[in-house]
């Protein structure tokens, strides 16, 4: 099933249209840098607010949480209402759930105010994606995916260092609170502009909004009972094995889901996710490729933190330093590879596939066989690698994604592929995180030599993010292979 080729729905001139792609794009990257700048100050917050392993852990996967649940809805809600206005309504809230975290006194308000700011993020990137389908199309389009995987790609990669920043500023007492508090200032400019650049994406309308409530309680349950026993991973003894029943739950809640819509559908009305979507091949392998991609990215940049942060000592913003070559690499190989993949297609991928895996094998060595005072140059020389492959994946792999996608699905087919990275997110981070810390506890005794001991903690959990990307390059050349055989 293919749809036909999607469309520019907003009559703007090039100037302007450009103008609106680039308040979007600021928009992602305020809530991008959030996923990652938080991981930098988890040893702060720990001390600071008295927060032990699980609380840390629900601090930045909550957050994941929350925004996985909203993207779907509030990507619907997109293409049937306002854009402009939702995202002014995620903005507000993002801008007051960011005073709250950086207020936080205890680790309990902090985690609810985290899980709130999440709901924030989930309001607003969905229309990201959604405004680039309806202003551009063709070349133009590739050229825009490419900036916004730039801006995902410099915006993952960044994250730790803004936040070491941060906290050098604000000092190991105050500093992570820095790290919110510069949401404040720049939440109300992306306000600002939003209201000045971006153009109406809907006419009134008296038609009420359809948003499947059957559906979306559906859709919640199956969400959180997939995530929930991730997010409880943390790899300390004490974790409770029950939680793996959820698993169970969360097969039995999306074969209802999937069951209800297919029933919903039709009836004649709007489903919240158009189930004919997966029938598109381009779409049905992009989106599960790039779950698997941020299942394995955010996972290595979180673990190649601790290691440097805890294993050896390295201050925050000099252990966030390490990945700037990624961030700036990344940044360069998103327009290339945006430029690129209206030619060559998903080779593109494949290619920047080949890159990340290389980089992953070239950190474990850096770790195992380098000098500790060489090993953080050794290791952000080989981020440069992984960030021009990485460049190559995200943004060639999104228009690949999204080419066959009618523009008035464009809200909740680009949320549907952002809710795959967010549950990617925290599958990758708690398999990881559980792995390296496991490996501490059960090596960790009185003469344990602990350099030796993170070193195998690192070792063990990159060989998860490893096989994570292993499995997205296996979906890139089966989908290479599929479009050859189609002759496209």
């Amino acid at each position: 099933m293919s749809a036909p080729p999607a469309t520019a729905a907003i009559p703007l001139t090039a100037a302007k249209r450009w103008r609106a792609f680039w308040v979007c794009v600021a928009v992602a990257a305020i809530t991008i840098l959030d996923l990652t700048k938080v991981n930098v100050a988890l040893p702060s917050i720990g001390t600071v607010l008295d927060a032990g392993s699980t609380e840390l852990q629900l601090i930045v996967s909550g957050f994941v949480l929350t925004f996985g649940l909203a993207l779907v809805p509030f990507g619907r809600l997109g293409d049937q209402r306002s854009r402009r206005m939702l995202f002014v309504i995620g903005l507000s809230l993002y801008t007051a759930t960011s005073i709250l975290c950086a207020l936080a006194p205890t680790a309990e308000v902090l985690l609810v105010a985290r899980l709130l700011q999440g709901v924030a993020a989930g309001i607003q990137m969905p229309q990201v994606l959604g405004m680039a389908q309806e202003l551009f199309q063709g070349k133009e389009r590739g050229r825009a995916f490419g900036l916004f995987g730039a801006t995902i790609g410099i915006a993952t990669a960044f994250g730790p260092t803004l936040g070491g920043l941060l906290i050098a500023l604000g000092g190991p007492t105050d500093g992570w609170r820095l790290i919110f508090w510069i949401n404040v200032p720049l939440c109300l400019i992306a306000i600002a502009l939003v209201l000045w650049m971006l153009p109406a994406t809907r006419t009134r309308s008296s038609r009420a909004v359809e948003l499947d409530p059957i559906g979306l309680l559906l859709f919640g349950a199956s969400v959180v009972a997939l995530m929930w026993p991730f997010l409880f991973t943390t790899g300390a003894p004490t974790d409770n094995p029950a939680r793996w029943w959820l698993l169970v739950a969360f097969v039995l809640f999306v074969s209802a889901f999937l069951a209800w819509e297919r029933r919903y559908a039709a009836r004649g009305k709007s489903p919240l996710i158009p189930l004919p979507l997966f029938a598109i091949a381009s779409y049905r392998n992009g989106t599960l490729l790039q779950t698997a991609y941020f299942t394995a990215a955010p996972a290595m940049f979180l673990l190649t933190t601790l290691f440097l942060q805890i294993g050896l000592g390295l201050e925050p913003v000099f252990a966030g330093m390490v990945s700037i070559g990624f961030a700036l690499a990344s940044a360069v190989s998103s327009w290339i590879g945006g430029n690129l993949v209206g030619r060559f297609g998903r080779p593109v991928v494949v290619w920047g596939l080949v890159g990340m895996l290389a980089s992953i094998g070239g950190l474990v060595l850096a770790a195992l066989f380098t000098a500790p005072e060489w090993t953080p140059y050794v290791m952000a020389g080989v981020m440069i690698v992984g960030g021009f492959g990485g460049g190559l994946v995200i943004a060639p792999n999104q228009t690949l994604t999204l080419a066959d996608i009618p523009v008035k699905q464009g809200g909740v087919a680009g949320s549907v592929g952002q809710l795959g990275q967010r549950i990617g997110t925290a599958i990758g981070t708690a398999v990881g995180l559980s792995l390296f810390y496991a490996t501490i506890y059960r090596e960790d005794d009185a003469t344990a030599d602990m350099l030796v001991v993170y070193h195998d903690a690192y070792a063990i959990g990159m060989i998860s993010v490893a096989l994570f990307l292993a499995l997205a390059f296996i979906v890139s050349v089966l989908d290479l292979k599929e479009r050859r055989r189609n002759g496209s």
